[in-house]
């Protein structure tokens, strides 16, 4: 499947549709998401995806995102391939929190992207 055809949203489509329960898989690294992630993502780095697959919902869209959208393009295209109903948020967390998404950390630092 070409790249342009890869299911696409922006990070302030994301933001609403999170906020109303819809499930954000975070594909950065564990530092990446210490630093600063979503409250409500879910941390399954790229590194290790395949390994579990798993534990994404069945019922319902994965929204997936990175950085600034590179991994979570090649994430979503993947995860398409396998049938995986998924759909890639534009610009990442860079957009996510340009958007106005708010940002957390697990660290003692004030989140940052």
């Amino acid at each position: 499947m070409p790249e342009e055809d890869f299911p696409e949203i922006d990070a302030a489509t994301a933001i609403a549709l999170v906020n109303s329960g819809a499930w954000l898989l975070d594909v950065r690294e564990q530092d990446e998401w210490d630093a600063g992630h979503a409250e409500a993502a879910h941390l399954i780095p790229m590194s290790v995806i395949q390994d579990r697959v798993d534990e994404l919902p069945d019922d319902q869209p994965v929204y997936v995102i990175c950085h600034s959208g590179g991994r979570s393009r090649r994430v979503t295209g993947a995860l398409l391939a396998a049938g995986y109903d998924v759909v890639n948020v534009a610009h990442g967390m860079l957009g996510w929190q340009s958007a106005g998404g708010v940002v957390v950390s697990d660290g003692p630092d004030a989140p940052r992207v």
